[in-house]
């Protein structure tokens, strides 16, 4: 067999598999992650997270993905629950994002202490953090996602290095002088 002939096959085998490959990846995508829904029988936010693999699994088996919680914020006391929440999910996948509902609430704010605008917003680093009702700064790790509308409504966003100079600013108060501000000058 010539070389170009096993070029070609392996070029061919490979569209084969990212045509496959493409739908399910796509499945997994939408499905995973944490989102933030209200709780049909509270009316209160709840923190879930689809089965992503079980989504994928059953496309690839029967066509459709089978969607149901793999974890939700109110179990393990009501985990029998009828999952109505999911038609929440099925309806606007991105939009119940915690990601999501986070980046819509930095979007044309700026940082409450520096006054820097919020660009596009960077989750692998540098990421931004809340100023709560208290003054304190806070990751959005720290947060448990089910608190998230509460803590939006009550909270200022803050840049990543304001964050960091508050939070060295509370663990070390006897390493911080702080300048004086500036006397205008008499003119």
């Amino acid at each position: 067999m010539s070389s170009l002939a096993t070029v070609l096959i392996l070029v061919g085998m490979l569209v084969g598999a990212y045509v496959a490959l493409r739908p399910l990846v796509r499945t997994y995508r939408t499905y995973r992650g944490t989102r933030v829904i209200t709780c049909p029988e509270t009316g209160r936010p709840a923190a879930v997270e689809v089965d992503a693999r079980l989504a994928v699994t059953t496309q690839a088996s029967m066509g459709a993905p089978m969607v149901q919680l793999a974890s939700c914020s109110r179990w393990p006391q009501r985990r029998a629950c009828g999952q109505e929440c999911l038609g929440q999910i099925e309806a606007a996948p991105h939009d119940c994002l915690a990601r999501t509902i986070l980046e819509r609430w930095y979007a044309g704010k700026q940082c409450a202490l520096c006054a820097r605008p919020f660009g596009d917003i960077h989750w692998a680093d540098h990421k931004p953090a809340a100023r709560l009702a208290t003054g304190q700064t806070i990751q959005w790790a720290d947060i448990r996602p089910a608190e998230l509308p509460i803590l939006l409504a009550d909270s200022l966003p803050v840049c990543w290095s304001c964050h960091i100079a508050e939070t060295f600013r509370r663990q070390h108060p006897d390493l911080v002088v702080d300048d004086p501000p500036a006397r205008p000058h008499a003119g």
